[in-house]
């Protein structure tokens, strides 16, 4: 994928998310908003972008599993501390 940002347009966003890299197409838009802050057709296209990539990432398995796999060590971690603290 082209990394220059001579390249991020408007239109080049919009392929990237026709083609399926929303998190490209989010990229270059943030880009262009940086640019242009107040292009209300920008902003626009990056929040459906971004609704896009919550659904996607809700519905991912992997990533579903990578997210309970953290709670699960952030629950040990703490048990582990309330037994220390109760130790004391």
């Amino acid at each position: 994928m082209i990394d220059n940002p001579d390249f991020y347009t408007k239109t080049m966003a919009k392929v990237y998310a026709d083609q399926g890299y929303l998190s490209k197409a989010a990229e270059i838009y943030r880009f262009l908003l940086k640019q242009e802050p107040d292009r209300q057709d920008i902003i626009d296209e990056l929040s459906e972008i971004d609704r896009k990539l919550s659904e996607k990432a809700q519905s991912d398995p992997v990533l579903l599993l990578s997210k309970w796999i953290d709670l699960e060590l952030k629950y040990n971690n703490l048990k582990k501390l309330k037994n220390i603290r109760n130790a004391l």
